[in-house]
């Protein structure tokens, strides 16, 4: 796996899957025990932040290529991709949060990309896993134990806290970064 600026897990699934659902309910949890979560969803289709008639939309609209939204309770950045053919990569986009601030970034999406994930598979959906294909993955939320025995650490679908425990594990047994060199320090 490629070394990335700061710890990663994402959840991969086909869509209607229940990637949100968890992830809201995971959130609060690995909050509450102390972790600092950033995150970052790979969306399918074009969507906005703001709507048409606000000052940032239009101005959006009229050819700025970046819009950074600001108040005192948040702010956004939306940027428009130079490359329009292709999905933004994860390792173009990871670096774009404050790793000072932030423990560990839950990735919802990107499940071509090389980078530890967790697997929510629904029998009931009749969709083929994705563990079978893919080495990152690390460990499969389900609802039901899925055939034979070759398959990743299995973890229950309607318990969020041993899916914490199972991503805290993780995280401690992660090897260390090694910081990259910056070049020159020199602020300009």
């Amino acid at each position: 796996m490629p070394e990335l600026p700061l710890p990663v897990i994402g959840f991969v699934a086909p869509s209607g899957s229940g990637k949100t659902t968890l992830l809201k309910r995971l959130v609060p949890i690995l909050t509450g025990r102390g972790l600092r979560i950033g995150y970052l969803k790979h969306a399918h289709h074009s969507f906005d932040m703001d709507i048409p008639g606000k000052d940032s939309y239009e101005i959006r609209a009229a050819g700025a290529r970046q819009i950074l939204l600001a108040s005192r309770e948040r702010w956004v950045l939306q940027s428009k991709p130079t490359e329009k053919d292709r999905d933004p990569a994860l390792e173009d986009l990871l670096p774009r949060f404050d790793a000072d601030r932030l423990d560990l970034v839950l990735v919802e999406g990107f499940k071509h990309a090389v980078y530890p994930k967790i697997e929510i598979h629904r029998l009931t959906l009749g969709k083929p896993p994705l563990y079978p294909y893919d080495p990152d993955i690390i460990a499969l939320v389900t609802d039901r134990e899925p055939p034979g025995a070759d398959h990743p650490p299995l973890l229950p679908a309607d318990n969020p806290e041993v899916i914490a425990d199972f991503v805290q594990h993780h995280l401690a047994t992660r090897p260390p970064s090694t910081p990259k060199p910056t070049g020159n320090s020199r602020e300009l």
